[in-house]
This record gives structure tokens, C-alpha cells and sequence, in this order.
């Protein structure tokens, strides 16, 4: 599917559907889906009801989000109903020191199930999920200690019916822009959230195993991974190299002119390709 057209229809919008969301959990066991028709940010809704001992497993969903949050306090609008805005509400049972590969996890998650529905996804370390070379879909996971242990609230954005000049910034698209029509946003968030327990239940079940196989198949999957990249710092200082991998870690590996580099998401502002 061609990631880079401009061009699209007026898109026809119809809402998330509850009696097909009520079966989700055939397909994503334990999930219980909530949608709003409107939220200042699906995440901060998620927090605060993990933090009142909420279980694993809930699902919000917003039709409209006004005030959705990105990684470094970035916020951005979309039109309602022209995306996938949800969080989900996780509880893992893995050692603290595996925690950073959740957001790898769900980039991996979502990308997966755009590439089984024939669009050419990838994802840019850590998690950002492109067609092409462009944004589709961004990911903030949190960490919310509460009464009966920490969690971690999973927030996900999809563009889908988004035209050219709806789009937050340039270089982002939308499912409608790379494929000419726009998927069902139901059976779509079904999807997501099928590949994400599938990829949430394997890593948690694997142990050290997990992370080595998550590990291999985020690498795989990831278009960072052979680029030159350049790697902007807290501080604006600069890391210029060839990103060489992914270590045990979920850091990128970055072979700079001092040796190789592993930076951790929270280590990094951007990760651009060298010369941008």
C-alpha cells in the first residue's frame, strides 16, 4: 500500500461499536472495553483508575481525545472518530529490570497487525509505528504505583481516516492515505488489542527466553535497525552513527565515532536519519 498518496475522499466516520467490542475478550482474553465520547486523554483516565487498584485488563477507548499526551509532554487533537485513541490498563508480572520492553512491545504489537492487514508497517525505535517512512501511530506507556502493585498504563494513536490536511504534522499519514479506504475502526481495535495480548502474554510467560524472543522479533521488525541515524540528546548534543542493533536492554546500539552507543528511550529526544 502506497504510504505516500495525498489524495482522499471525504471519509464516512461511524462510531466504535459496544456489542462487537463486548467480544473482544474472544479474541484478547480478560479485556473489558470502555468507550467515552469524549476525554481529555484516554492515559490520564487509565492512571487514575490504575492507582484505585483498578484490575489488568481495562480497555478506554475516546472517540474524541482533546488533550492526548506524547512522549516529552508533546499534545496533539485529532477529528473525532478519525483515529484509534485507547489505553490499556496492564499489570506485569516480570521483573522490574524487563519493564522498558513494554513500549518496544506494543509498537512491535501494533505493527504486527497492520502488516497482517497488508500495509507495509514498521516501527522506529523505540515505538513509533511508520508506512513508509511516515508516522501512523505513536505509543506512551506510564508506570502507576497503586495499592496492590505498580502498573502500566499502555496509551496507543492510530491515524485512520485522517486526509493530507488533517494530519498533525507533515510527515505523519493515516490508513485512509496509505491504502485509499479507510478499515472498520472496530474490527481494527479488536486487532490491536488481540496482537497486543498475544505479544504481552508470550513475553511475560517466556522469562529471560521472552525478552530474547521479543528481542529478535523487534529487531526484525524494526526499520531503525542498518540506518546512520542521528541520535538527538537531552542537552541538544548530537550522536551521529549507524544504529547496529537492539541489546538484551530494548536500548539502541549506536556505532559512533567513539565506539557503540546504547541509549535508552529515556536517554533520547529524536532519532532521525543522519543528515535530517
Amino acid at each position: 500500500m502506497n504510504a505516500e498518496s495525498t489524495w482522499c475522499p471525504s471519509p464516512s466516520r461511524p462510531p466504535l461499536d459496544p456489542d462487537r467490542l463486548a467480544a473482544a475478550p474472544e479474541r484478547a482474553p480478560g479485556t473489558r472495553v470502555e468507550v467515552v465520547e469524549e476525554v481529555a486523554s484516554t492515559n490520564a483516565t487509565v492512571v487514575e483508575r490504575a492507582g484505585s487498584g483498578e484490575p489488568e485488563g481495562l480497555v478506554v477507548a475516546a472517540e474524541h481525545q482533546t488533550a492526548a499526551r506524547g512522549r516529552l509532554d508533546r499534545t496533539w487533537e485529532a477529528p473525532a472518530r478519525s483515529a484509534l485513541v485507547f489505553s490499556v490498563l496492564l499489570r506485569p508480572a516480570v521483573p522490574a529490570r524487563s519493564w522498558p520492553w513494554l513500549p518496544l512491545l506494543t509498537g512491535y504489537a501494533v505493527g504486527r497487525a497492520l502488516r497482517a492487514r497488508g500495509y507495509d508497517a514498521g516501527v522506529k525505535w523505540p515505538n513509533d509505528v511508520l508506512l513508509g517512512d511516515r508516522k501512523v501511530a505513536g505509543i506512551l506507556v506510564e508506570r502507576v504505583e497503586s495499592p496492590v502493585g505498580p502498573a502500566a498504563v499502555v496509551g496507543i494513536g492510530l491515524n485512520v481516516s485522517m486526509t493530507a490536511d488533517e494530519l498533525p504534522v507533515p510527515t505523519a499519514t493515516s490508513l485512509l492515505l496509505a491504502g485509499g479506504t479507510a478499515p472498520d475502526r472496530t474490527e481494527l481495535l479488536v486487532d490491536l488489542l488481540a496482537a497486543l495480548r498475544t505479544a504481552y502474554d508470550g513475553w511475560q510467560a517466556g522469562g529471560e527466553r521472552g525478552d530474547a524472543e521479543l528481542r529478535a522479533a523487534y529487531t526484525e521488525a524494526c526499520v531503525t535497525v542498518g540506518r546512520d541515524v542521528r541520535v538527538q540528546l537531552p542537552g541538544g548534543a548530537d550522536l551521529i552513527g549507524r544504529a547496529t542493533g537492539i541489546d538484551p536492554g530494548g536500548r539502541l546500539v549506536v556505532a559512533g565515532p567513539d565506539g557503540p552507543t546504547a541509549v535508552g528511550a529515556g536517554d533520547v529526544v529524536h532519532v532521525r536519519p543522519a543528515g535530517r
